[in-house]
């Protein structure tokens, strides 16, 4: 039985009430970069301003952020091993990710918004082919357009104390992964690469979540927390990635007019791909991470902001990689 299919059935019927919760749910659990049997990855921090309450105007933000995620350590459940240790079909060697990431975001009102993301991989993959008593080394380099997800998000309800200005603002959102990314890229030795490495799924997703956040900005804080549920609604070419679940929650001081510090917690659960082309074995984790950054303003209009992400702890099903830490740089443009 897979153990993180549970986790899915309590959520998608909680899902409403789930924003009040997520803090405390990532008190007691934590994760990492998603991460599939060779490694494919993208970092799991927010950088939604708008969702995080850092800002609500109306109009236009443009997000630019580069991902760096070095998948090198073999882990079988939540145990590092040696490449090579478990007796395998192949042995994953490393997984690199360079991603570039482009937001753009429009708050249409006081309570509506609308975010389109489009992800740009550049991704390198090695791995050791055990066939009839031979290692043969196999290897992999492409670049390329990733999934493109399109979001709209509500604000439900919000409250502001006149005395201190503080508010208190929760909302859902709404949205799809659209399969905009190929899933049939190969070398000259060994083909098309193994589905989890290629820049995208192949399928259409719901994307379905929920968030709160508040801010005090005379004292210059402001802390959120955040649910997302990503649902499979296909399968394309024999495969169907597993439903994911990812929770957020933290914390920004402003220190000065231009500096913040920021802390977060997120975590990832993600069930077992399916289908003749998947690796239900070597598919879906658990983990949790730790993600201090800073922001700097610029100007009134730019900010620039980086994250370093370290995992607390992580599990994963049968063996694939994962990194002892990512990290991230961008810059926002409001207009």
């Amino acid at each position: 039985m897979n153990p993180i299919s549970p986790l899915f059935t309590v959520t998608m019927d909680m899902l409403g009430k789930i924003c009040p919760l997520a803090i405390g749910c990532l008190v007691s659990v934590a994760t990492s970069p998603v991460a599939a049997s060779c490694g494919a990855a993208f970092c799991v921090v927010n950088t939604d301003w708008s969702a995080q309450g850092a800002w609500t105007e109306a109009g236009g933000r443009v997000d630019l952020r580069y991902e760096y995620i070095d998948l090198d350590q073999p882990r079988q459940g939540s145990r590092r091993i040696g490449v090579g240790e478990v007796t395998r079909h192949h042995d994953e060697i490393r997984t690199r990710n360079h991603n570039w990431v482009a937001a753009l975001d429009w708050n249409i009102g006081p309570r509506w918004g609308v975010t389109l993301t489009v992800p740009y991989v550049e991704r390198e993959h090695s791995h050791i082919h055990n066939h009839a008593g031979e290692r043969i080394f196999d290897a992999w380099h492409f670049r390329g357009l990733g999934d493109v997800r399109i979001q709209g998000r509500y604000d439900i309800a919000s409250t502001t104390a006149a005395d201190t200005a503080a508010s208190r603002v929760w909302g859902i959102t709404l949205g799809m992964k659209l399969p905009t990314g190929k899933h049939d890229v190969g070398n000259a030795q060994s083909g098309q690469a193994e589905r989890t490495l290629q820049p995208g799924t192949g399928t259409t997703d719901a994307l379905v979540g929920a968030f709160w956040h508040g801010s005090a900005p005379l004292d210059g804080w402001s802390w959120f927390a955040r649910a997302q549920a990503s649902l499979p609604a296909n399968s394309e070419d024999g495969y169907k990635p597993g439903r994911q679940l990812q929770m957020d929650a933290g914390i920004r001081h402003a220190v000065s007019p231009a500096l913040a510090l920021m802390l977060q917690a997120n975590y990832i659960a993600k069930g077992r791909d399916s289908g003749a082309n998947a690796e239900p074995a070597d598919s879906g984790q658990r983990g949790l991470f730790v993600s201090p950054g800073a922001s700097f303003n610029v100007s009134r209009s730019a900010q620039v902001y980086a994250f370093v992400q370290v995992p607390i702890r992580q599990s994963v099903n049968g063996v694939q990689l994962t990194a002892d830490w990512s990290a991230l740089a961008g810059v926002s443009l409001r207009y």
